[in-house]
């Protein structure tokens, strides 16, 4: 695998490698995952070559992985018996991906985890949308069709793919979820811990606090909330380049004191505490190719209230964990508001949540994944080294099953 973003980088890239990698271990196959070097990186469950890396401008979390350093592990990888490469972001680790691949004679797989059409008009606004739609459509099709297979997490992003004119091999596979971890007892410590009362209808918000999150529109939502429910609080559990200017948000709206910036948590058990401990989770991303952190809430027994868009259409079903509403403030709120009035509808929806993320399992999806990789490897050999040619018309038909 190779990677440009991976722990101590807190993202869903990071967490669906990690998933996908300890599952595969288990079950006696062997990975090793190309990745930037950070400063305190810790320690490895798995085999991880770290390539010294740049800051990358304007982003202090992410960094550029130098190619010339990936470069020089080809003597060393030759020696090794691989079966497949598997790329997981767009950047420096394409290309060196692809590069390292055919130098390797082992075919490449792609996962296509961020929805670049609705992503980039969000940093670059001053930009007219319909180059930047046509850019990321024609970046995407040439990535995927540079490689032997693609992996998709919903099956809506993976229309998408089909429409900017991807023709290669293709299967939705979404990143499964390790139950266990959230089935562990949580401390009941959260609130205490970040000075929230114990009589709050606590409101979450987790994940990377970046632009495309929408998390904006949950801050107006919430001043709408707070006119019916005065004890309610908003918890915004993460860090990003969103996050200057929502701070701002709320001191423009005069709601410093119950709007909660707590950063990012870990370990896993301060997760599970932060989920616990909240009444409700909401979401109004548009640009989701999954949305896990849905998941993570339902597993935690969280009733969750959201839009469906994309990838995370795939992932919710009103009433199985979730409330669904459209991108509206006030209906949104109303969502909201009828779950803090309603305890016995909040049990429900928890109950029911428990239940629907059964079916999401990392065991499940990693053996969706494995069955993938060895499609693309019978492909590959079949094929022999000549370019595929194939029009997806005449490919698996099962590809758009989740």
């Amino acid at each position: 695998m190779i990677s440009d973003v991976y722990f101590p980088r807190v993202n869903g890239v990071s967490t669906s490698i990690l998933t996908f990698t300890r599952s595969f271990i288990e079950q006696g196959h062997e990975v090793t995952l190309i990745a930037p070097d950070y400063p305190d990186v810790g320690e490895h469950e798995f085999e991880i070559l770290r390539i010294p890396s740049c800051q990358v401008p304007l982003d202090p979390e992410d960094r550029f992985m130098h190619r010339r350093h990936i470069r020089r592990l080809l003597p060393e990888l030759r020696r090794r018996d691989f079966n497949i490469l598997h790329i997981h972001t767009p950047f420096v680790a394409h290309y060196a991906g692809t590069w390292l691949g055919k130098r390797l004679g082992v075919p490449v797989v792609v996962s296509y985890h961020t929805f670049f059409e609705a992503y980039l008009e969000k940093y670059i606004p001053w930009m007219p949308h319909s180059w930047l739609r046509a850019l990321a459509r024609s970046f995407s099709r040439n990535q995927c069709n540079a490689v032997d297979g693609v992996v998709s997490p919903s099956k809506q992003m993976l229309a998408r793919l089909r429409e900017y004119g991807v023709t290669r091999q293709a299967h939705v596979i979404p990143t499964g979820l390790d139950l266990e971890q959230f089935r562990g007892r949580a401390s009941n410590t959260f609130r205490q811990r970040h000075d929230i009362p114990g009589d709050a209808f606590l409101c979450l918000y987790l994940g990377r606090v970046a632009h495309e999150k929408n998390i904006d529109f949950l801050i107006e939502m919430f001043e709408f909330l707070k006119h019916d429910i005065d004890r309610a609080r908003l918890v915004i559990a993460g860090e990003g380049p969103a996050l200057p200017g929502l701070k701002k948000q709320v001191q423009r709206l005069g709601m410093d004191d119950s709007v909660h910036f707590i950063g990012y948590l870990k370990p896993i058990e301060a997760v599970v505490d932060c989920y616990r401990a909240s009444d409700v989770f909401v979401f109004a991303s548009e640009t989701e190719t999954q949305g896990l952190v849905l998941l993570e809430a339902m597993a935690c027994g969280t009733p969750v209230v959201s839009c469906a868009c994309l990838g995370s259409e795939d992932v919710l079903k009103d009433g199985e964990g979730c409330l669904i509403s459209s991108l509206d403030w006030q209906l949104f709120a109303d969502r909201v508001i009828a779950l803090a009035n309603d305890d016995e509808r909040r049990r429900q929806l928890s109950t029911a949540g428990l239940e629907y993320v059964r079916d999401w399992s990392t065991e499940a999806k990693s053996a969706e994944m494995l069955d993938f990789y060895c499609r693309v490897i019978d492909r590959r050999a079949s094929l022999g080294q000549h370019e595929e040619t194939d029009s997806y018309d005449s490919l698996d038909q099962q590809e758009m099953q989740p």
